[in-house]
């Protein structure tokens, strides 16, 4: 008879199948377990963010710090310019900012990405266990020992 059902989740790793193992020799039958692996995420990241969205990556804070040292220097030099120090300022301003976010932009499209493609996203398994509620303490400690992600028991 069962009366619980425990679910984790784990990283596509060797601890999985160590605790997999581990449970069939404590008992649990191997009808018992169930393990469901996640799939990856088929489409590319954005690089722009949008008001439901954010990656919590900024590309424009090189272009504001580029921006501001810009402007200084701009109008620095416009006070000896035809067009005065307001104008080279904020001239200053726009080619610092647009430089900045260039950089960012290129960082984020060609960089980034590289190091996406070799560190790789590993999806998660769901493990569930039917057991008894006399097992399902041993059967959680065997998960948590075996660097389950999280734990959770359900009657």
């Amino acid at each position: 008879m069962i009366d619980m059902q425990v679910f984790s989740t784990f990283e596509t790793t060797g601890f999985l199948e160590m605790a997999i193992s581990t449970l069939e020799k404590r008992g649990i039958k191997k009808e018992s377990i169930f393990a469901v692996p996640l799939d990856n995420r088929a489409e590319d990241r954005k690089i722009f963010d949008n008001l439901h969205r954010s990656d919590g990556t900024s590309l424009i804070d090189i272009g504001m710090a580029l921006a501001t040292a810009f402007s200084v220097i701009g109008a620095s030099m416009g006070f000896k310019l035809a067009w005065g120090p307001i104008y080279w300022g904020l001239i200053g301003a726009f080619v610092g900012f647009v430089l900045g976010f260039a950089i960012r932009l290129f960082m984020e499209l060609v960089m980034k990405k590289k190091k996406r493609v070799l560190r790789g996203k590993h999806s998660e398994v769901i493990l569930i266990i039917d057991c008894e509620e006399s097992q399902a303490e041993l059967v959680e400690d065997i998960l948590w020992s075996h660097f389950a992600l999280g734990v959770a028991k359900v009657k």
